[in-house]
């Protein structure tokens, strides 16, 4: 017994006509009476009454229906879960990022978007440092991370990464700071001897070397006053007067009252953001690469 079996029975217990269901079904007669008469065989009972003047069903047949259709139905049910599972409609979907990725309106934007279009996906969201991130993906934990760094990433095989956005690096300091009144562009040996507020080494991984070797290269040793695991710290204690830092321009859109923005004088100070995700992406994965590619 096949669905198609099953299919043929109920479209003729609906008609209560052969030539109707046939044409219905877009078969010829003869074929669907056979294919009854094999289902009647392989059950062992007859379903259909035939008369010269009408079908009806039997007892057995009228028992027959409902089961037949709830198999139908849940048959169908389950050939379009697993199409919904290949459009990555359904599933579980998990999502690491940088501290600042959430301000970022490509990423906002996707998320809001994914979590939109695919409601039945079960999203999972998690703040984690650069190398954490990389360890999950790797071991299957994770299924895109999205990671900030000067370059791509260095990543394990099987794994595979995308610039998604380069945008400026931003000097931020109180408004009361000395380099506050300049309103074009800071040179970065300006900034020696400044102290500064950076990001820890988990969250900061893949900024703070090159910040750092950027600085050594303009003549002066980065002066690091203290460090932070988040943005709302970095941002509070540069309030607070413990020093600069710098941040995407895309961060800009915070601003505490007491702080200001500067550009800083090289093309090289810029900051990008990568997704990094296994070389063969679940379908809830790449239905979140379609998001943020627009």
């Amino acid at each position: 017994m096949d669905l198609r079996h099953l299919r043929y029975f109920a479209c003729v217990a609906d008609e209560m006509h052969f030539g109707r269901a046939a044409k219905r079904l877009g078969i010829s007669q003869p074929p669907l009476s056979q294919q009854i008469r094999g289902l009647e065989d392989e059950l062992g009972v007859q379903l259909f009454d035939r008369t010269s003047r009408r079908v009806r069903l039997t007892e057995a047949g009228q028992l027959f229906l409902p089961e037949a259709l709830a198999t139908i139905a849940q048959a169908e049910r389950a050939v379009d879960t697993a199409r919904r599972v290949r459009a990555g409609e359904v599933g579980r979907l998990s999502v690491s990022f940088t501290t600042s990725a959430p301000f970022v309106p490509e990423i906002a934007g996707a998320l809001y978007t994914f979590r939109h279009r695919n409601r039945d996906v079960e999203l999972t969201l998690a703040e984690l440092g650069r190398d954490e991130q990389i360890t999950g993906v790797d071991q299957g934990h994770i299924d895109i991370g999205i990671v900030r760094g000067f370059e791509p990433p260095a990543l394990p095989a099987g794994m595979e990464s995308r610039c998604v956005l380069t945008e400026d690096m931003i000097l931020t300091m109180r408004s009361d700071h000395r380099l506050a009144a300049m309103k074009t562009p800071i040179k970065l040996s300006a900034l020696a001897g400044e102290p500064f507020v950076i990001y820890d080494a988990a969250i900061g991984a893949g900024f703070n070397e090159h910040f750092i070797a950027m600085c050594v290269e303009a003549g002066f040793n980065l002066r690091i006053s203290q460090e932070a695991s988040s943005l709302a710290t970095l941002l509070g204690l540069v309030s607070a007067g413990f020093g600069l830092t710098v941040i995407a321009r895309s961060l800009t859109r915070l601003h505490p009252e007491e702080l200001v923005y500067r550009l800083i004088d090289d093309p090289r100070f810029v900051s990008r953001l990568w997704l990094i995700h296994r070389h063969a992406p679940s379908p809830t994965a790449r239905a979140f690469l379609d998001c943020i590619a627009g």
